[in-house]
C-alpha cells in the first residue's frame, strides 16, 4: 500500500557556508520524486549544542509529503548528508549539514537507528521555532501542541535570519 505521509525534517549546518549547506538540502528534496515540499520555514541561527568551540548553527525546519518509508526517507536523508561532506567525527560536532527527521505523521517509532518524534524535539528552540513557524498547531506525540512547547521553550539566543 502506497501511500503519502507528512514528515518534517530539522536542518542544521554550521560548515562549509551553512546557509547554502541548507539551501543546497532543500534543492534536493524538492527535486527527488519520492518527496514533495508542503512548506520550509525561515533559516535561524543558534548557539551550539554541545562543544562550543565550533561556529554558530544555522537551522530551519521542512514539512514534506513522501511515499518513503520511514527507514527509508532516513537513509536518504543520509545520503544528502554524506553527498555535502557530512562527516561523523564527534557527537554534536561541527557539520557542513544534518538532516534531522522530526515526525513521520503521528508514528511513534523507536528503533535502533531512528527515534521518533526526534529526541530533544520538545525541548530545543532551534527545532520548535522553525517548526511553530509552518506548523504551530501541531500536535507532536507524547508532548503536545508545538505552540504551546514554544512558550514553554526559552530561544536560547536563537535568532531569526
Amino acid at each position: 500500500m502506497n501511500y503519502s505521509v507528512i514528515a518534517y525534517i530539522g536542518l542544521g549546518s554550521n560548515l562549509s557556508n551553512p546557509i547554502a549547506q541548507i539551501n543546497s538540502a532543500r534543492e534536493v528534496l524538492k527535486a527527488s520524486e519520492e518527496v514533495t515540499e508542503i512548506a520550509f520555514s525561515s533559516l535561524y541561527c543558534s548557539p551550539p549544542m554541545g562543544p562550543s568551540d565550533q561556529p554558530n548553527y544555522v537551522n530551519a525546519v521542512i514539512a514534506i509529503s513522501t511515499a518513503l518509508s520511514p527507514l527509508d526517507l532516513l537513509h536518504y536523508l543520509q545520503k544528502i548528508e554524506n553527498n555535502q561532506g557530512r562527516v561523523r567525527a564527534e557527537r554534536w560536532g561541527a557539520r557542513t549539514l544534518d538532516l534531522d527527521l522530526l515526525l513521520y505523521g503521528q508514528q511513534q517509532i523507536s528503533l535502533p537507528d531512528l527515534v521518533v518524534p526526534h529526541v530533544g524535539i520538545s525541548q530545543r528552540a532551534f527545532v520548535l521555532y522553525p517548526l511553530q513557524e509552518i506548523a504551530s498547531d501541531l500536535e507532536i506525540p507524547f508532548f503536545g501542541l508545538v505552540k504551546d512547547l514554544v512558550a514553554l521553550c526559552p530561544a536560547d539566543g536563537l535568532e531569526k535570519l
